[in-house]
């Protein structure tokens, strides 16, 4: 029988490891429905109104095995510090203490000065404007091939998406793909590019992707293979 540690607390699968279920009613959904996050390894349980808490975890717990091996398969957190390995376009660096002021990359190593417990902050910054530089680069290149102008840029940290394009041309991009290969960084800026053209995703849009980046397929497919393991390394922000 599911256990509960408290009235705001996620509900508690017995078992060998425990299994936390965290609920949430929805008045959209039409079913019981389980949801492990690709990033955390959480585990969301909705419920649609009318439907007693008792059945959905009820249904929680036929699928624990199930969610067992969901979580089991999510790629292991990181927090990121003195000591992890840390992928830049790509490519795997050892992140270390470094003396001085700035951040220094070289010989597959990133050199980080100052307080180790700053050291995650610090680097998301790092990356940031390493993606922000990158990114506007690439989007400038591919407007100019379009003829067609963007309004600016902005980085979030999405978890549902890569990039998006809004009509009035603001392109918005994740800043992790700066950990992802510079090809896959390149895809996803004409990707978006192409959108000040087509907002959709017709048969057009992606002859345009194409006509910018060239196949697009190896980029594409690595995104959706790998793109998730970008959101398991945690900064400390």
């Amino acid at each position: 029988m599911p256990k509960q540690k408290g009235d705001n607390a996620p509900h508690v699968l017995a078992g060998d490891p425990p299994v936390e279920v965290h609920l949430r009613r929805s008045a959209q959904a039409r079913r019981l429905s389980l949801r492990v996050s690709g990033l955390d390894a959480k585990v969301t349980l909705t419920l649609p109104n009318g439907v007693a808490e008792r059945q959905g975890l009820a249904f929680a717990a036929e699928k624990a095995e199930w969610l067992r091996r969901q979580i089991a398969s999510r790629p292991e957190v990181v927090d990121v510090g003195i000591g992890c390995e840390l992928p830049i376009y790509g490519q795997p660096y050892q992140v270390l203490a470094g003396q001085g002021r700035r951040i220094v990359v070289r010989d597959q190593q990133i050199l980080v000065p100052g307080n180790a417990e700053t050291a995650g902050r610090r680097l998301a910054a790092f990356l940031k404007a390493l993606a922000r530089e990158q990114l506007a680069a690439a989007s400038d290149r591919y407007a100019a091939d379009l003829k067609r102008p963007y309004s600016r840029i902005s980085l979030r940290d999405t978890r549902s998406r890569w990039g998006s394009c809004s009509s009035a041309g603001v392109l918005m991009y994740s800043w992790r793909l700066v950990m992802a290969p510079m090809e896959v960084l390149e895809y996803v800026a004409a990707h978006e590019v192409a959108h000040l053209r087509h907002m959709d995703h017709s048969a057009a849009f992606w002859r345009q992707v194409e006509e910018l980046y060239g196949d697009y397929s190896a980029a594409r497919g690595w995104l959706r293979e790998n793109g998730s393991e970008l959101h398991r390394y945690r900064f400390g922000n």
